[in-house]
Formats: C-alpha cells, sequence, structure tokens
C-alpha cells in the first residue's frame, strides 16, 4: 500500500486540505482579477475576507502537522506548499490594497499580469489534484507554472521600461514609482507560484 491509499482519516487528509487551499487560492486571485477596474473599500475587504479564510486554513494545516508523523508526502513539502498558497493570496490583497490607497487604476501590463498569476494558481490546484493518480501531469502543470512565471517576468520588465521611457517631471514621479509598487508585488506573487511549483517537482522526484 502506498502513501496515496492512505484514507481521509490517515495521513491522507493533508493531501484534501492542499487542494482545499489550491482552491481558495484560485478563488482569491480570481477576485482580484475580477476587482480591477473596481478597487474600492468594499473589494478590497472582500479580498481581505478571502484572504483572512486562506489564513485559517494554512493554521488549521500546520497544527495538523504537529500532532501528525505520518503524512502521505513529506512534512516539509506540505508546509512549503502550503506556504507559496499563503503566500499568493497574501500579495493579491496587498495589490488590491496598494492600487486603492496610492490611487493606481488597473492599465494594459497589470491585466495581463494578473491573469498570467490567476492560470499559474489554477495549474497549481490542478497539479495537487493529479498528484496521488498521476504524479507525471501534476508535473507538467508545475512545469507550465514556470513557464508562466517567465511570462511575467517579460511583462513586469516591458513595463518597467515603459514606465520610464518618456521624459518625466518631479511631479510625475510619484505616481510613476506608486505604480511600479503595483508592478513588484504582481510579479512576487507570480515568484510565489513558481516556488510552489518547485515543491511539486521535489515531491514527485521522492515519490518515483
Amino acid at each position: 500500500m502506498g502513501f496515496f491509499d492512505l484514507g481521509v482519516n490517515d495521513g491522507n487528509r493533508f493531501v484534501a486540505m492542499l487542494m482545499t487551499h489550491a482552491a481558495k487560492t484560485v478563488e482569491s486571485i480570481r477576485f482580484l482579477e475580477e476587482s480591477l477596474d473596481k478597487v474600492n473599500d468594499g473589494t478590497v475587504h472582500s479580498l481581505y475576507t478571502l484572504a483572512e479564510e486562506s489564513g485559517e486554513l494554512r493554521r488549521v494545516l500546520v497544527d495538523e502537522l504537529h500532532r501528525t508523523f505520518i503524512t502521505p508526502l513529506d512534512r516539509e513539502d506540505i508546509f512549503n506548499l502550503s506556504h507559496g498558497y499563503e503566500g499568493m493570496v497574501t500579495y493579491a490583497l496587498t495589490t488590491l490594497e496598494e492600487m486603492h490607497i496610492l490611487n493606481v487604476n488597473a492599465d494594459d501590463h497589470i491585466r495581463r499580469m494578473v491573469a498570467l498569476v490567476c492560470e499559474q494558481a489554477q495549474e497549481l490546484q490542478m497539479a495537487i489534484e493529479r498528484l496521488a493518480k498521476n504524479p507525471r501531469v501534476a508535473t507538467d502543470h508545475a512545469h507550465e507554472v514556470g513557464h508562466k512565471e517567465r511570462q511575467v517576468e517579460r511583462l513586469y520588465r516591458a513595463a518597467i521600461k515603459e514606465l520610464f521611457a518618456h521624459p518625466l517631471t518631479v511631479q510625475d514621479l510619484p505616481a510613476i514609482f506608486y505604480r511600479r509598487e503595483v508592478y513588484r508585488h504582481i510579479s512576487n506573487m507570480s515568484h510565489r507560484a513558481d516556488s510552489a511549483a518547485n515543491v511539486f517537482g521535489m515531491v514527485v522526484m521522492k515519490l518515483s
């Protein structure tokens, strides 16, 4: 019997918990994407609620890790996957918060980068869902996350270049730096997805 033959009441419950956390991450990033053109107190509060729910999922998972010695994956890998999901949700919230506080409207660069990060979150969700029965398929989804991360980085560099492509006055600088900060948060969100994808690669090697 392998690890994934365990019942939900055994160590395999951690896989179910990671699936739930992955789904919450997708929900949060989708909400960010849908809110880019209506950034206000209400949408920030709604995403804050999603982030709190994500944080609670992680807290419960970590508490269960402290209580359990037999797990379907290495304890460190479970911890790091959850950490990656949580990091993405946190950056989604801070992105929306900064757009609201700094009065940064969504431009094409922001929309395209967030859309790619949303695809990354969906790939991570599919990876954990396929891990038990089709680990190589899970690896394919994890590789897609890395591919999309490189796309986000290219968009990020192009966006920064465009920000400083024209002559600027002193009065222009605050808005320029505010927008760059939002770009940076989206880029960091993509990095967190890629970090989680790398964990999947290590998990599949250990299970092979």
